[in-house]
């Protein structure tokens, strides 16, 4: 008999969608931490303040999302399951005036930032992405995780495992990194990382300019890694990914109908503040971020081999 979990059902006055909400929690479709079950269940694995914590998330309607919840972690990720789902989000100042702006932001209402308040759960991938292509990223992600994490609590599905704690990212060989396509100076950086991860995590809990500097402290996390971390962990709706290899291009390409650098981009959408990043996902989600391809796409590079 499975193990019985608690649970809970949140509701909002605005429409919840909650598949797009979550997107940026899964790291490609072989996640390790992340799975979407047929039934349209969302599970995910995490390690919170109080323990881990496996929970599984169904939209029970327009407005109201259905949570369960195992392990030591579980009343903690429940009692602030609003909160990571940004149900208190104020969206009055946000009135663009693209049509393929205006037209996404009418067709999914429901789109919500994320804020799960986990700075080194999101920090890890993220640096793992740093200047590579995500195949080849996700696939150190999976590797690393299959052999450093552990099961997940509760009646998982199968595979899904919990991601390594700090310490366990801090003690992994230089050469397991290798192995696993990661290349020294990211594999260091997450070290260092690791080694300052619970002062990390008091990023959480102050305002963006701070967290941002407290995060760009660590050697090797720039501007685009403490972006993509404030994405998922902190509810960010303004934190734009400047320096992606792809974004500022996309960016123009989907709104001007031709290419931007990462200054012209950050130019272009300075009026859409402080929802620039909402607007990348409302442009991701509704099929109209795009970019012409020109050749051939960026090569794959396999260190572990060498």
């Amino acid at each position: 008999m499975a193990e019985p979990g608690a649970g809970r059902t949140v509701t909002a006055d605005q429409p919840i969608d909650l598949a797009c909400t979550l997107a940026p929690l899964g790291r490609g479709s072989g996640d390790p931490c992340h799975r979407m079950t047929p039934d349209g269940a969302h599970w995910h694995a995490s390690r919170l303040p109080t323990g881990p914590v496996t929970y599984r998330l169904t939209q029970s309607g327009p407005c109201a999302v259905e949570a369960c919840a195992w392990g030591p972690g579980a009343a903690e990720f429940l009692d602030g399951l609003e909160r990571m789902l940004c149900l208190a989000e104020d969206l009055s100042a946000f009135a663009p005036d693209h049509p393929k702006l205006v037209d996404a932001h009418r067709r999914f209402p429901g789109l919500r930032m994320l804020r799960t308040g986990l700075v080194f759960e999101a920090l890890v991938p993220a640096v793992l992405e740093q200047k590579v292509h995500s195949i080849s990223a996700r696939a150190s992600w999976r590797k690393l995780v299959r052999q450093f994490g552990e099961s997940a609590p509760g009646p998982a599905p199968e595979g899904l495992k919990l991601p390594p704690d700090a310490d366990t990212w801090r003690r992994i060989p230089s050469w397991t990194y290798h192995r696993a396509n990661v290349g020294p100076q990211r594999a260091q950086t997450i070290v260092r990382a690791a080694r300052v991860a619970d002062s990390l995590e008091r990023a959480a809990r102050v305002d963006p300019a701070e967290a941002a500097r407290m995060l760009r402290s660590v050697p090797g996390i720039g501007v685009w890694t403490a972006a993509e971390i404030a994405q998922r962990a902190f509810g960010d709706a303004d934190a734009l990914s400047v320096g992606d290899y792809n974004l500022a291009a996309a960016v123009g390409w989907s709104l001007l109908g031709r290419p931007l650098d990462d200054d012209a981009m950050v130019e272009y959408l300075e009026p859409l503040r402080p929802h620039r990043y909402r607007a990348i996902r409302l442009l991701e989600i509704s099929g109209h971020f795009h970019k012409p391809k020109f050749g051939p796409r960026t090569p794959l590079t396999d260190h572990s081999w060498h």
